[in-house]
C-alpha cells in the first residue's frame, strides 16, 4: 500500500473532508449571491481539492492524534487550512509554469482557457483568460487558508503560533517559487547546496515542516519536540523533492501522469542538473535543455547522458542520505515511541517516488 495513504485514520480524513465541504458550501452560496459565474469558479476551485491524497492534512492529523490530542474538530480545521494553502500554491504554480492540466484533466486555468476558446477567443486571449482566473482562484484559496485557521477552537497563544506557522509556510514558498523562476535564467547551474535550499523553501516548509509542527503545537507539545519535527520535515521534504525531480525526468508517464520531458523543456534546476553540470557530458546536455520544442528523441538523449554522467545515481543517493538524516531526528529520546513509529513510514514515501 502507498505509504502516503496510511497516515492518519479514516475518521480523521472524514473530519477534514467535512470541514472543507462546509467551507466550500458557504463560499459557493456567497458567490452565487453575486453572480452565477463566480459560483462556477468556486466549483472549479473546489474540484482542485478532490481526488488528491490530502497529504498535508494527514500529517497534521497524524501528529496531533499520536500526541494524544483530543479535540479532533480543531485539528481537522487546522488540517483543512493547510489543504487550502496547498490548493492555492498548486493553482498559482500552474500559472507560473503555464500548465493547463493536472492529473491528466484541465486545471482551473485550463478549464477557463477552454471556455474562452469555445466562445471564440483567439489562442493567446484564451490562454490569458485561463491564467487570469488561475490567479484569482489561487488568491481566494490563499486568503481563506488564513480565515479558516482563525476559526480553530483553541486558546489565543496557540492560534497565534499556528498563524505564524502558516505565514512562514507562505513566505518560504514564495521565496522558493521566485528562485525556481529565476534559476533557469542563469546559464550556469547553481551548486547542489543552493538547489537544495530552493527545494526546502518551495516544498519542504509548507508540505512537511509546518504541517508536522502545527499538529504538535495544537497538541501542546514542548518546543524541543516541535523543533525536532521541523528538522525531520526539512530533511524528508528535501528528499521528497529530489525524488520528485527524478520522476520529472525518469518517471513512468503512465504511472505519474507527468509529461516525460516537461522539466527538461523548462530547464528546471535540480540536483540532477547540478551534478551533471560538473561532468564532461554537460555541454551536450546544455544544448538540449530549456528547449520548448525538445523532441522525444532529444529527451531520451538527455536521460542517457544524465545516467552516463552518474547524475541520476548521485541524486538518488542524495535523497537516501536526506531520508536517513530525517530519521535520526525521530531517535531523540524525547520523541514518543508512538510518534516515531507513526512517522518512520514517511521514509518509504521517498523510495516509492524514486521507483515511480
Amino acid at each position: 500500500m502507498d505509504k502516503e495513504t496510511t497516515l492518519a485514520g479514516s475518521t480523521d480524513s472524514r473530519l477534514v473532508n467535512d470541514v472543507l465541504t462546509a467551507f466550500f458550501a458557504r463560499s459557493k452560496a456567497r458567490a452565487a449571491a453575486m453572480h452565477p459565474d463566480y459560483r462556477a469558479m468556486w466549483e472549479h476551485l473546489e474540484a482542485c481539492t478532490v481526488g488528491g491524497k490530502r497529504f498535508r492534512p494527514r500529517l497534521v492529523m497524524t501528529v496531533y492524534t499520536l500526541l494524544g490530542g483530543a479535540n479532533q474538530a480543531a485539528a481537522a480545521t487546522v488540517a483543512a487550512s493547510f489543504e487550502l494553502l496547498h490548493t492555492a500554491l498548486i493553482v498559482h504554480d500552474d500559472v507560473v509554469d503555464r500548465d493547463f492540466a493536472r492529473r491528466g484533466v484541465p486545471n482551473v486555468s485550463g478549464t477557463y482557457r477552454n471556455v474562452a476558446e469555445k466562445q471564440g477567443a483567439s489562442p493567446a486571449r484564451a490562454e490569458h483568460a485561463g491564467m487570469s482566473v488561475g490567479v484569482i482562484a489561487g488568491d481566494l484559496a490563499l486568503s481563506n487558508a488564513y480565515r479558516l485557521l482563525g476559526q480553530v477552537d483553541t486558546d489565543l497563544p496557540i492560534r497565534q503560533r499556528l498563524e505564524d506557522l502558516l505565514d512562514e509556510a507562505i513566505f518560504a514558498s514564495a521565496a522558493g517559487e521566485l528562485l525556481d523562476v529565476l534559476a533557469p535564467l542563469d546559464p550556469t547551474p547553481q551548486p547542489v547546496d543552493e538547489v537544495l535550499d530552493m527545494a526546502r523553501l518551495k516544498t519542504a516548509v509548507y508540505s512537511f515542516e509546518t504541517p508536522l509542527q502545527a499538529g504538535a503545537i495544537l497538541a501542546g507539545a514542548d518546543d524541543r519536540l516541535v523543533r525536532a519535527l521541523g528538522e525531520f520535515g526539512r530533511c524528508i521534504g528535501i528528499a521528497y523533492q529530489i525524488a520528485d525531480d527524478l520522476i520529472g525526468v525518469f518517471g513512468d508517464e503512465s504511472r505519474t501522469g507527468k509529461v516525460g520531458w516537461g522539466d527538461l523543456c523548462e530547464g528546471k534546476r535540480t540536483a540532477l542538473i547540478s551534478y551533471a553540470a560538473e561532468q564532461p557530458q554537460w555541454p551536450r546536455i546544455a544544448r538540449l535543455l530549456a528547449d520548448p520544442n525538445l523532441s522525444a528523441s532529444g529527451a531520451t538523449e538527455v536521460r542517457e547522458l544524465l545516467i552516463e554522467s552518474k547524475a541520476r545515481d548521485r541524486s538518488m543517493q542524495l535523497a537516501a542520505d536526506h531520508t536517513e538524516q530525517a530519521l535520526q531526528f525521530l531517535l531523540e529520546p524525547f520523541v514518543p515511541q508512538a510518534l516515531r513509529d507513526g512517522l518512520t513510514p514517511l521514509s518509504d514515501v521517498v523510495s516509492e517516488r524514486i521507483r515511480a
